[in-house]
């Protein structure tokens, strides 16, 4: 969330200026433009060319859900860096909710997808049977969502909505620290771990020998994962370090709130990037190809359609 959602008890940061750059308004909503057609677009070719027959399709339809409603929640933000908080209390807990359900789903389904992978790979005889991998697969996605879902509810009731020196905020009011540190360790460290272990095994498995077809989709996959974390690696750490240090001066203050808005601003465009990596995967290309192509052809003939009804009236 924005980092105007934390500490505004803190007298001290009514001195020093801790707000965030003006480009991260308009970035948001760049970001924004972005994951809408990108992950628009993923879902068409998901349900037009590919259904959900692949257990990895499966997955991937869930995350791009998981960065659709991620997304929704940027104009909000964006105008609250321009303008504070304009919308009220209720769409100031319902946009937090949403935020972390987008973020902790994200992270639940990414470790789901990839143990799913692990098991496929490195286990190909446990659980050979792909109807019973299947329904692990979708009870998997509803445990995401169910667990992402409950998760979101604890942050939406710690913020507060509230007017302060003739300006409205929506803001994390909780001191309790620890929680929060807990809560970030368990829904992005230990999944990181887990992720990292499982690649390791089938990274391992890989170079002892597998057709080309298998290289190309675990590549894609750890693609997917690399670059969640990569982007919102940083989001988190930093989360950590303004949950327990509080720098000293308003320089030290200064420098800590950029570094925070550089990470957040990374991390929220993760949203419009998994689309162009599911695109490292030749048949979705072509698929997405062939979409903009019948897409081109249905509004050429509109057009067409258009002129026609305008040249007999004329």
């Amino acid at each position: 969330m924005a980092n105007v959602t934390s500490g505004l008890s803190n007298d001290a940061e009514y001195m020093c200026d801790t707000n965030a750059p003006t480009i991260t308004g308009p970035l948001f909503i760049l970001i924004f433009i972005l994951s809408i057609i990108g992950n628009s677009l993923l879902l068409c070719v998901l349900f037009i060319y590919e259904g959900l027959k692949s257990i990895t399709n499966i997955f991937i339809l869930n995350l791009a859900c998981s960065d659709l409603i991620f997304t929704i929640t940027l104009p909000f933000w964006a105008v609250h860096h321009l303008h504070h908080w304009v919308f009220g209390d209720f769409i100031c807990k319902f946009m937090t909710a949403a935020f972390f359900v987008g973020l902790y789903s994200s992270v639940i389904l990414l470790t789901a997808m990839t143990v799913a992978r692990f098991i496929r790979v490195v286990l190909p005889n446990w659980k050979n049977n792909r109807a019973i991998r299947k329904k692990c697969a979708v009870g998997a996605c509803i445990a995401a969502w169910i667990i992402s879902i409950s998760a979101s509810l604890t942050d939406a009731t710690k913020v507060k909505f509230e007017n302060l020196d003739g300006e409205n905020y929506c803001y994390d009011e909780s001191e309790d620290k620890l929680g929060h540190y807990l809560q970030v360790s368990l829904l992005f460290f230990l999944p990181l771990a887990i992720i990292i272990f499982c690649y390791s095994a089938i990274l391992k498995t890989v170079l002892q020998g597998l057709n080309r077809k298998k290289h190309k989709t675990i590549a894609v996959l750890l693609c997917i994962v690399a670059a969640f974390f990569i982007c919102w690696g940083p989001y988190h750490i930093m989360l950590l370090i303004t949950s327990l240090h509080k720098p000293k001066g308003c320089k030290a203050e200064e420098r800590l709130a950029v570094a925070y808005h550089i990470c957040e601003m990374l991390a929220y465009s993760h949203c419009c990037m998994n689309p162009l990596l599911y695109m490292l995967s030749k048949k979705l290309r072509k698929h997405l190809l062939n979409l903009l192509h019948e897409m081109k052809q249905m509004h050429e003939g509109q057009f067409l359609i258009r002129s026609a009804i305008q040249w007999d009236s004329a």
